[in-house]
């Protein structure tokens, strides 16, 4: 029987003898008449639990299962317990939390008041598990039985104004470095915690949850002051002074500047950055806008005319085109059975060259439509938004781009406007390998590998050769001018509309030098502040 179960029988058992016993005090006192319904009051069940062993072994069972809101509601200090028990719980992040009752002292009647012991067991990572012996009391009130609540109910010696924190050495050391060897994260007495300035905070939990696993032997559970200085440590050891730091992918610069490009946009802003030549993930930058969840490494949006990189690593291999290739764009096309239109322009008869570079939906849909049905999933797998990766700490979506299921579809898919989708890192990953030719493995650790559950291979270098002609353009004389001043960058830009066509996506996706990034901006309905954003993180660099 599940703890909701059990508890609703005897509670609901409880309420059904009240109801029997008010029901016939109130026949012998009137005759026999049935009584009246109550109207317009509702009973409200007070916190706590019927008897002793309920009140323990219910707090027990919602502490186990990660409950500790309704954990606080049996004991008589609600506030502090959920505080307390939830603030301990994401501290030491362990696999499982087991509490079971060992001893209840017998309750006469008439008492008020009891206590026990149960014991308490941690499973803090695969080897580590803390056990010991917790002393509790009980009291009751207005006939419920409640938990007296105090900090020992976490450790016997955890005090007023103490907490429990993961300890991996004696005093604080540089837990993780950057790829130059500056710190990023502190280890000690005090916990873990990241350098001054929080110089990656969606990256956070990613890397300080990797340091207990690759911290030489070094794990413990240290009680600490109101101030963080260890007073003791009560489970495991710290690691011996000296012990090396893990070495992350991440560049302090390249995170500053990533992060203080999006910061001065106003809207939802996001921006990732990989080397080309290692696959290190440089930056990874949201906003405030962006809200808190990582949607740079695994949101996916429609990429718009990002997406033509693909539509022309298509049309290039498969129908045998080149940078110099004649092709039409019209300002307005039916291609198949859809209209499709360009943004106010047309070039008419022209190259492929000059035609990606102002980005003409009416030549891409008629390329897309020229390939087979998995012409452009066969162009994204090879640029790697196909691709999947476990990299230690982290959840990704690279893209997802499948066989169209129609020639309308087909058409859409070829300027990024069909069920074609990717994530900022997808977007990095394809311009790293139009840049070096090579398929990438994105990794966040110089010591802790990247898995790769499905890779890829990249296209033919010809190919590339020609894509990298189209990219350049883009800057040179096309839509991503703006990001000229920036050096020799290569790029492609994309504005992607959803829901009702009223709100769109921009995106800027290249590489400029070993770099190469991706910049999405939610609702900009624009890829021109897309492009400025990229150019101001280059600029820094």
């Amino acid at each position: 029987m599940s703890p909701g179960k059990r508890r609703g029988i005897l509670i609901g058992g409880a309420l059904l003898v009240v109801v029997i016993v008010a029901a016939a005090l109130f026949l012998l006192n009137s005759g026999g008449s049935a009584p009246e319904a109550a109207t317009g009051a509702t009973a409200v069940e007070s916190p706590g639990a019927l008897d002793p062993t309920s009140a323990i072994t219910e707090y027990l069972q919602d502490l186990s299962e990660n409950n500790p809101d309704a954990a606080g509601r049996l004991t008589d200090d609600n506030a502090a317990a959920v505080v307390a028990l939830r603030s301990t719980r994401n501290t030491l992040n362990p696999v499982s939390v087991t509490g079971k009752l060992t001893v209840l002292q017998p309750t006469p009647a008439g008492a008020k008041k009891t206590s026990g012991t149960f014991s308490l067991s941690w499973t803090l990572k695969p080897g580590q598990v803390w056990t010991y012996d917790v002393p509790f009391e009980l009291a009751q009130g207005g006939g419920r039985w409640l938990v007296h609540w105090a900090p020992s109910l976490l450790h016997p010696k955890l005090e007023a104004g103490q907490r429990l924190v993961i300890s991996t050495a004696a005093q604080d050391t540089t837990a993780v470095v950057d790829r130059d060897g500056k710190p990023l994260v502190i280890s000690g007495a005090g916990g873990v915690k990241p350098v001054e300035g929080n110089p990656a905070p969606l990256l956070r939990t990613a890397i300080t949850g990797q340091i207990t696993a690759a911290a030489a032997g070094g794990f413990a559970v240290t009680r600490v002051d109101a101030g963080g200085k260890s007073v003791e440590t009560l489970f495991g050891k710290v690691a011996a002074e000296g012990a090396k730091p893990l070495v992350s992918s991440l560049s302090l610069a390249a995170q500053g500047a990533a992060q203080a490009a999006v910061d001065g946009y106003q809207g939802s802003a996001m921006l990732v950055a990989l080397d080309t030549g290692s696959g290190d993930i440089l930056a990874v930058a949201q906003n405030a806008a962006a809200g808190n969840a990582p949607k740079a490494l695994n949101g996916l949006y429609e990429p718009g005319s990002s997406f033509k990189i693909a539509t022309a690593v298509a049309a290039i291999q498969q129908s045998g085109l080149s940078a110099a290739s004649p092709v039409d764009c019209p300002g307005v096309a039916t291609i198949g059975t859809r209209t499709v239109k360009n943004e106010g322009f047309e070039l008419g008869a022209t190259t492929l060259q000059t035609a990606f570079a102002r980005s003409c939906n009416t030549t891409f849909g008629q390329l897309a439509l020229a390939l087979p049905a998995d012409g452009l999933k066969k162009a994204a797998d090879e640029l790697g938004l196909n691709a999947d990766y476990d990299i230690p700490g982290l959840k990704t979506e690279l893209g997802k781009v499948e066989p169209a299921a129609s020639k309308d579809e087909q058409v859409e898919d070829g300027f990024g406007q069909g069920r074609i989708q990717a994530s900022a890192l997808g977007g990095a990953l394809m311009a790293a390998t139009v840049a070096t030719g090579k398929a990438i493995t994105p990794r966040l650790w110089h010591d802790l590998e990247t898995t790769v559950v499905k890779g890829y291979s990249p296209p033919p270098a010809p190919v590339l050769g020609e894509v990298r002609k189209l990219m350049r353009a883009v800057v040179t004389s096309g839509t991503g001018h703006a990001a000229a001043a920036a050096g020799t960058v290569f790029g492609k830009t994309g504005t992607a509309q959803f829901g009702d066509g009223k709100q769109a996506t921009g995106w800027f996706v290249g590489y400029r030098g070993d770099v190469a990034f991706a910049v999405v901006l939610e609702n900009s309905n624009d890829s021109g502040p897309a492009v400025q954003l990229a150019a101001k993180f280059l600029k820094a660099l």
